[in-house]
């Protein structure tokens, strides 16, 4: 649930915040799950209680029938792995289902309500994680478990990985990438961390978007150097002000727009929808992907920020050591979403440019390229026809986040990584995930356990 855009189809407002009540048993179970998940307070830097949840998905996996569970420890929190095996002889490579149980903090003080004690009120579940993204990881163990006690017979293995930290570091998505692959190896993986859909008040639909790409990302530092001095004798040149000089360019630098097979198809189906100046910039861009001044007018609608190339941004500030001396050292943190397939070395070189000769640009931290995956006919066929089940004709749209997941570490290593959340909001009143009062509309919350049941039954055959 990323970012939306204006469809034809209408979900009137009663419907899409009024109560509901669990359809049957599974829906049922799926709420329950919901509430023990986040009355854990599964917070990154609160390992234990990450632990806590592991273990409570763990013991649900095996009291559902399923033996291949492993929990892996990994820089003191915990990832975990479930495999369901073919029926016999399999037919097809596996797939993975990822997400992961960690969620930000939240200060009881900052909130209407207790943010780790679920409460449904008002046709919502509120509670941090009920969108990033404890329903999503409910929503999978539901469908296996629903599957399995319906007597399914994989036709390839089902595999599920959780991880401890993608809030913070990415840890276990980067082993599992890697170290542990033989364990997740998979012809591709569903991420229920993106993709989703959205309603305005109006109940117009804003579409379901399935997310096949991510930004890059990295940080820089910028450092200004000085020899300093006593305040009473102000130098010609300042680190401070370097800085500040370098930070303003940085404000108005742009780099080169660019286009990739799916932000070319979600602006093929933005185009359709603006019809005014927005529109025309859309169609000559697409005619021309040379033509920067149509992007530049892209680039400046605040729905599509980012979305024509790689940004960066000053996030922290750092100068001087005295109120009576000159700043010997004045450093920003400037963290960057690199478009797919930019090399972070040549987004460092253009800043260094853009920064000029009295700052030192740095890298900060590691990236990880995170290439695009194909528009598989398979996986859009399977999204596409769950989500129409439940929502007739709202179109479909591939979608670059430009945010991350843990998804980007499976892309690096050439695995395909869809993401295919079949959950929505109502924009612009249940944005909230990271923030206060996180929310989502119990309906939506139903029909995303009945997608994910449906679109993994239809790719295990």
């Amino acid at each position: 649930m990323r970012h939306f855009l204006l469809a034809a189809t209408a979900l009137t407002l009663s419907a899409a915040a009024a109560a509901d009540v669990p359809a049957n048993p599974w829906h049922a179970k799926g709420r329950d799950l919901l509430e023990n998940a986040i009355n854990i307070p599964s917070v990154t830097t609160r390992p234990e209680e990450v632990k806590k949840l592991v273990a409570y998905l763990k013991a649900e996996f095996e009291k559902g029938g399923f033996k291949d569970v492993i929990v892996k420890d990994y820089e003191g929190t915990q990832g975990l792995i479930v495999r369901w095996k073919a029926e016999g002889r399999p037919s097809k490579k596996p797939m993975l289902l990822i997400g992961h149980m960690d969620v930000v903090d939240a200060k009881r003080e900052d909130w209407s309500r207790d943010p780790f004690k679920m409460v449904e009120e008002g046709g919502y579940f509120y509670g941090r994680g009920t969108t990033d993204m404890k329903n999503g990881v409910v929503a999978i163990a539901n469908a296996l478990l629903w599957l399995k006690a319906e007597g399914l017979k994989p036709k390839r293995d089902i595999i599920v990985f959780f991880s401890g930290d993608e809030e913070t570091d990415g840890v276990g998505a980067r082993l599992a990438s890697t170290e542990w692959r033989k364990l997740v190896d998979a012809d591709f993986a569903l991420n229920a961390d993106a993709g989703g859909g959205a309603y305005d008040k109006q109940g117009n639909s804003l579409g379901f978007g399935i997310q096949t790409s991510e930004k890059m990302y990295q940080s820089y530092t910028f450092t200004a150097r000085n020899p300093g001095g006593h305040s009473s004798r102000p130098r010609p040149d300042n680190a401070i002000y370097d800085l500040a000089g370098a930070l303003k360019r940085l404000e108005s630098h742009r780099f080169t727009p660019m286009l990739n097979e799916t932000t070319r198809a979600y602006f093929q189906f933005r185009q359709k929808q603006e019809k005014g100046p927005l529109g025309d910039a859309m169609r000559r861009w697409l005619a021309d992907e040379k033509d920067g001044a149509a992007a530049d007018i892209i680039e400046a609608d605040p729905l599509e920020v980012a979305m024509t190339r790689t940004r960066c941004v000053a996030t922290r500030l750092e100068a001087g050591h005295a109120d009576n001396a000159l700043p010997q050292t004045a450093k920003a943190l400037v963290n960057c979403r690199i478009f797919p397939g930019v090399d972070a070395k040549s987004v460092q070189a253009e800043l260094q440019s853009a920064a000029g000769p009295n700052v030192t640009v740095e890298p900060y931290g590691t990236s990880t390229p995170s290439p695009p995956s194909p528009l598989r006919a398979d996986i859009i066929k399977a999204f596409t026809a769950s989500i129409h089940k439940r929502h007739p004709g709202v179109d479909i749209v591939p979608q670059m986040s430009t945010g991350a997941t843990d998804g980007l570490f499976f892309r690096a290593t050439g695995m395909p990584v869809y993401g295919v959340s079949g959950a929505w909001i109502v924009i612009p009143e249940d944005e909230r995930a990271h923030g206060k009062d996180e929310r989502l509309p119990v309906k939506s919350f139903y029909e995303d356990l009945d997608h994910w049941h449906d679109m993994v039954r239809a790719l295990a055959q």
